[in-house]
């Protein structure tokens, strides 16, 4: 959980998520999502204060100073809450799974906030029957996008981050251990492919989401997957504002596509330059912030070389 996200900065705020959930069930986002999570799924254990257990629940953010009020927050609630490095996620779960002896990491992310627990426990049940280093449930995907669950052992996770020298891979933990082929991997498939679902939060148009479905089922937090399902069918209106939204859209975004998509949200058409604009060249490609420029080369905030073939003049620019 990450509350320095150029999306949707402060979303593991307290009442910030779950408003009217939280304030129903007398607890705060990140209270309601751990315990509900971790008790069902068989492996809450409260640490007291910011002590360190062989198991149990652990909140993975970074160093940036804007997570300390989720630090301090997931502290009072006696969870433990890990700090670790800004843009190399692998290894803040790698020193996270170390520093609390765990031999199998169940990754959550923050912004899958429905996830259900039973979900959880039949990952864990199939992990352990088939033996494998990493087992999920989105090897395609097929349950609805917010119910993700990875579960990988920590040998796994120190290898892939001996050997990946890759930032992408190091920033969302488990692509060398999926692609590589060095690792034996497994995934559970529902039925019926459900992947066209966003349940998910990493938008705006997703918290209307989400927020009308914890109203719904106010102020019960034990709710499963399969009663989200069926009040997606029961009232599909809820569920249109973030359907023209992709799957895993922010992985497949460079760090310029990101800050260009929060730009527009407060600036009109991103830089209030018509003729300086990227999106009207190559929307989603262009890099529209670079982090130097030499000649007819510019290279992006991800380190990425191009060479500009077109008006030199699209883009970042001192004017």
């Amino acid at each position: 959980m990450w509350l320095g996200s150029s999306r949707q900065r402060g979303h593991c705020i307290p009442d910030g998520l779950r408003p009217k959930l939280a304030s129903a069930a007398g607890k705060t986002a990140v209270g309601t999502t751990v315990e509900v999570t971790g008790r069902r799924a068989g492996v809450l254990e409260k640490t007291g204060g910011s002590g360190h257990s062989g198991g149990g629940v652990v909140v993975a953010t970074s160093v940036d100073v804007r997570n300390q009020p989720l630090v301090d927050h997931v502290i009072r609630l006696g969870f433990a809450c890990e700090q670790g490095s800004e843009t190399d996620v692998l290894d803040r779960f790698v020193q996270a799974a170390r520093r609390h002896h765990a031999d199998i990491v169940v990754r959550i992310t923050g912004d899958c906030p429905l996830v259900d627990p039973e979900l959880v426990d039949e990952c864990i049940r199939q992990f352990r029957s088939t033996g494998v280093d990493y087992f999920s449930n989105t090897q395609p995907p097929t349950f609805p996008d917010g119910l993700d669950i990875e579960v990988v052992t920590l040998t796994a996770l120190e290898r892939a981050m001996q050997e990946s020298a890759s930032a992408h891979d190091h920033e969302h933990v488990t692509p060398f251990i999926r692609e590589s082929g060095i690792f034996r991997c497994g995934s559970m498939h529902n039925p019926t492919n459900l992947s066209s679902l966003r349940w998910t939060v990493d938008e705006p148009e997703d918290f209307e989401v989400i927020s009308r479905v914890f109203e719904h089922f106010a102020p019960e937090i034990h709710f499963g997957w399969r009663e989200v399902l069926a009040l997606q069918r029961a009232e599909p209106q809820w569920f249109t504002p973030n359907r023209g939204l992709s799957r895993n859209q922010g992985s497949a975004l460079g760090t310029g596509q990101k800050l260009w998509n929060r730009a527009k949200r407060v600036i009109p058409g991103g830089n209030m330059l018509l003729s300086k604009r990227a999106e009207m060249f190559l929307p989603e490609q262009w890099p529209a912030y670079f982090s130097k420029a030499k000649g007819c080369k510019v290279w992006d905030l991800d380190g990425n070389e191009y060479i500009d073939m077109s008006i030199m003049g699209i883009g970042t620019n001192t004017l």
